[in-house]
């Protein structure tokens, strides 16, 4: 075994030790803080700039005879072989290589080298220009030929070993050569750029009838919409312009779907401009528009709205826009088909131009989308999709019977037993009416009244047969509608109201009693006054007191007191009207008798209702306060006869106060401002408000005081 001390022969008989990397010690630095003068990387960086050394190059090396010329090709062709036996896949080396063989004019080691080169690798294209272009260079023709040769057969995907073969024969003049060249090239299918080559080189020596052919077969190889514009050009620019035009109608049979058919769409437009054949222009837009999708012909209908404003009258502007503007809307509604204000618009575009057809098309593709959720609110605009479309068969394109259609199948959309729409069972039946069928109207009502009972079809249909006349339907309309709704005020006293249209009263105040002994009602108010204006109009005096009394065992109200009040205060002259009207003199005392007896039945109702507010809602005062307010309006109203000092006696003060603001806790957030009333009765019972009344006198004397 070795020692640890013996060599290692991989290390070239050194020992470990000896090869070891000794680092220094790093340095403690005991003084942390900044020094006065810093350093930037900066000025490290140019002080070790200006600091290197210059660069050692070997000397230059003077050859004066045949022999130094030997001994030198000899050592650096040893260089090179060494360097390619070390890396013989670089292909730099391969080329610097023959490219100083050929600088020693040493052709043949310099074909060797390029051959060896080849060798290792073929495929790379660039020793293949390297070495054609040292062939052409040195006027090796037959060689270099021999050269791009080869390549083109090894790499014939390589357009660029083409296109360098080919200028080469084209330089030296051999024109057949070349088009030899480039046939072998198209047998390969090249790109659009290859094509386009050869046919190019054609035309430079004016072989129109080779290029037509090329363009020919370019068509078929690539039928793309760029390559028939390009044939179609070609054919222009050579004046043939029947050629041209059958080139783009043989492209728009072949080419009509493709995703860039509408650049053969304006191209082929903008030829027959140019031909002056505007109607055929036209045609072709419109064909294009009708065909295209509508995503992709932003350019057409842009290029289509251009040539109606240079050549079209004000109807084909306008058609031109309208198309314009239809596009747009197509793209929203495909976006977002549920956004029913852009199928309104939509609609209303299409109404304006009036093509039947089209307009019933946006119509029924707008109805199809139908809300997704049974819910009132998203059919809300919905719906009025469908009223719009029968008001449209009815009134524009008047046609009754698919009028009739879209109101029966809308009416069969709507899922009446999760909500319905008054307006449509209303719309339906005025249409009957107008088409003079009473009795499919009222089937459409009575069908809506056993679906989807609403206040609106009750009234409508209630109005229409009392238009007619028809007063049992009416009041079979009415029982039906309060069997529905007992707790509609409306209903009751549209019902009485009718029967006393009709002078019948005991039945109108029948009604009256049933509706106020309902023990459920939206809106009473309306119906006790609507009850009380009837005994009123009848003259029943002692029913309307009755009704008040009633009224007011429900309901202590103010509104209630004081319309008591002002009735008896109106009523007592009425009463007695006809007696004044019997009486053949009206003097002063007698009048003034009357007007004392309203006067005392009116301040009674009020000193009944002041007592109630003062005993059984003390907490009223602001209701009392307008009370006292109204009577003393009425004693004012009856002149002499009244008593103002009576009421005058009642009427509180108005004072200012703070009260605490309660939060959730209990705990006060701040304080508030109101008005209290202190009437007589309790300022007197409460003698600290005599001593805050007292203390505002003196304060209000003190002011006026400091003011002199």
């Amino acid at each position: 075994m070795s020692s640890a001390k013996d060599g290692d022969p991989s290390l070239g008989f050194l020992t470990r030790k000896d090869t070891e990397v000794k680092l220094p010690r790093p340095t403690r630095v005991k003084n942390k803080t900044p020094a006065p003068v810093q350093i930037t990387a900066e000025q490290i960086l140019r002080e070790a700039r200006e600091r290197q050394e210059a660069e050692i190059r070997p000397p230059k090396q003077k050859i004066t005879d045949s022999t130094e010329l030997a001994d030198y090709r000899l050592r650096k062709r040893k260089e090179f072989e060494d360097l390619i036996r070390r890396v013989r896949w670089n292909v730099s080396v391969w080329i610097k290589y023959a490219q100083w063989e050929e600088s020693q004019k040493d052709f043949a080691r310099a074909r060797s080298v390029w051959e060896r080169a080849l060798q290792v690798d073929y495929r790379n294209h660039t020793l293949w220009l390297k070495y054609a272009e040292v062939e052409m260079k040195n006027k090796f023709i037959n060689h270099a030929r021999n050269v791009w040769d080869r390549a083109v057969t090894l790499l014939p995907r390589v357009d660029q070993l083409w296109y360098k073969y080919i200028h080469m024969e084209e330089m030296l003049g051999n024109v057949a050569g070349a088009r030899q060249i480039f046939e072998r090239w198209m047998s390969w299918m090249p790109d659009q750029q290859g094509w386009l080559s050869y046919i190019k080189f054609e035309l430079r020596y004016n072989e129109v009838e080779r290029a037509r052919a090329l363009h020919e077969r370019f068509v078929e190889c690539h039928p793309k919409v760029a390559a028939w514009i390009r044939y179609a050009k070609f054919e222009m620019k050579n004046g043939e312009v029947a050629r041209c035009r059958n080139c783009y109608e043989r492209a728009v049979e072949r080419l009509a779907d493709d995703e860039e058919a509408e650049q053969l769409f304006v191209a082929f437009a903008e030829f027959e401009e140019r031909c002056k054949e505007t109607e055929r222009a036209r045609c072709i837009y419109k064909y294009a528009l009708d065909h295209i999708p509508k995503g992709r012909a932003e350019d057409l209908y842009r290029k289509f709205v251009a040539f109606e404003k240079q050549y079209g009258d004000r109807e084909g502007i306008e058609d031109a826009i309208v198309g314009k503007r239809r596009f747009q809307y197509e793209e929203e509604v495909r976006k977002s088909p549920l956004n029913y204000d852009l199928w309104f618009d939509y609609i209303r575009l299409e109404e304006s131009v009036g093509n039947k057809d089209r307009i019933r098309e946006v119509y029924e593709r707008a109805i199809a989308n139908v809300p997704p959720a049974e819910e009132k609110r998203y059919w809300q605009r919905y719906i009025y999709l469908w009223i719009n479309y029968a008001l449209y068969e009815e009134l524009d394109a008047e046609d009754m019977e698919r009028t009739k259609e879209v109101y029966s199948e809308c009416l069969k959309l709507i899922p009446h037993k999760r909500f319905s729409f008054a307006k449509i069972w209303l719309l339906a039946a005025q249409f009957e009416i107008r088409q003079k069928n009473l009795k499919a109207a009222r089937q459409v009502l009575g069908n809506a009244i056993g679906m989807a009972p609403k206040d609106k079809i009750f009234k409508k249909y209630i109005e229409i047969e009392l238009q007619l006349g028809n007063i049992n339907r009416c009041r079979t309309l009415y029982e039906k509608y309060l069997e529905w709704a007992p707790s509609n005020c409306y209903a009751w006293s549209k019902f009485a109201e009718l029967e006393r249209s009709l002078h019948e009263t005991e039945r109108a105040r029948a009604l009256f009693e049933l509706a106020i002994a309902q023990p459920a009602l939206d809106m009473p108010e309306l119906l006790w006054k609507a009850y009380i204006d009837f005994e009123i109009s009848e003259g029943e005096y002692e029913r309307t007191r009755q009704l008040y009394d009633r009224l007011l065992d429900r309901t202590k109200h103010l509104k209630v007191w004081i319309s008591y009040a002002k009735f008896e205060a109106s009523a007592s002259a009425e009463e007695d009207s006809g007696d004044f009207e019997a009486q053949e003199e009206n003097d002063q005392d007698s009048l003034n008798e009357y007007g004392q007896q309203r006067l005392e039945r009116s301040r009674g109702i009020f000193e009944r209702a002041f007592d109630y507010f003062r005993t059984a809602a003390p907490e009223l005062k602001e209701e009392r306060s307008m009370l006292l307010e109204e009577w003393l309006n009425m004693e004012s109203s009856f002149g002499s006869v009244g008593d103002v000092s009576v009421v005058q006696k009642k009427l509180p003060r108005k004072v200012k106060r703070k009260r605490a603001i309660p939060t959730e806790d209990g705990t006060p957030a701040g304080y508030e401002e109101y008005y209290d009333y202190i009437f007589p009765d309790e300022a007197a019972g409460a003698p600290t408000l005599k001593i805050l009344e007292a203390a505002y006198k003196w304060k209000r004397h003190k002011a006026d005081s400091d003011e002199d």
